[in-house]
């Protein structure tokens, strides 16, 4: 059985390839090139400075996936609002990680403060995340035309929701 847990520097190594694989295969990133380990590490840090939750997948040792969230936007007033993503090794998908991984970074979230979690699917054709995110409990906010170039096709990005805790219906505590 899988086990969720925070991530550590040692995980470093097995993000770094499961992203890198996605970047080289998948729709669900746009980005073209897969960042080094130096990279994936500075942005595990970023994360984890802003004291938001990352998250991996381990079984027998072996990381299998990885969650994380980050700030929407960088601009104080979105500072309730995360944009989460999920990643897992491709011999593991389909076993029901991802959404273990992605109710687990709800939690965390929201005891960090996030009221409203955020999806920003690559690839309108992503019916794996799509359906995942569907399954936590996010709804449909939208659809970008057209916004990705990647693998010599225009790519859409599917916007979706999800509020934490009391979500809009209360102020957020002062920080």
């Amino acid at each position: 059985m899988p086990h969720i847990r925070a991530s550590r520097d040692a995980d470093v190594a097995a993000i770094t390839a499961i992203y890198a694989h996605h970047v080289l295969h998948g729709t669900g990133t746009f980005e073209t090139e897969p960042p080094s380990a130096t990279d994936m590490a500075a942005r595990r840090a970023d994360v984890l400075g802003k004291g938001l939750p990352y998250l991996v997948a381990e079984h027998d040792g072996q990381v299998l996936g990885f969650a994380y969230c980050n700030w929407f936007k960088p601009r104080p007033a979105y500072r309730y609002s995360a944009e989460d993503s999920v990643y897992i090794l491709d011999s593991a998908r389909g076993q029901g990680l991802g959404r273990l991984l992605l109710s687990a970074l709800c939690e965390a979230a929201q005891a960090a403060g996030v009221r409203k979690m955020l999806a920003v699917v690559g690839d309108s054709a992503n019916a794996g995340s799509i359906g995942l995110h569907r399954t936590c409990g996010f709804t449909h906010a939208g659809t970008l035309r057209s916004v990705g170039w990647k693998f010599g096709t225009w790519l859409d990005v599917v916007l979706m929701e999800k509020p934490l805790g009391e979500g809009d219906a209360s102020p957020p505590a002062a920080p």
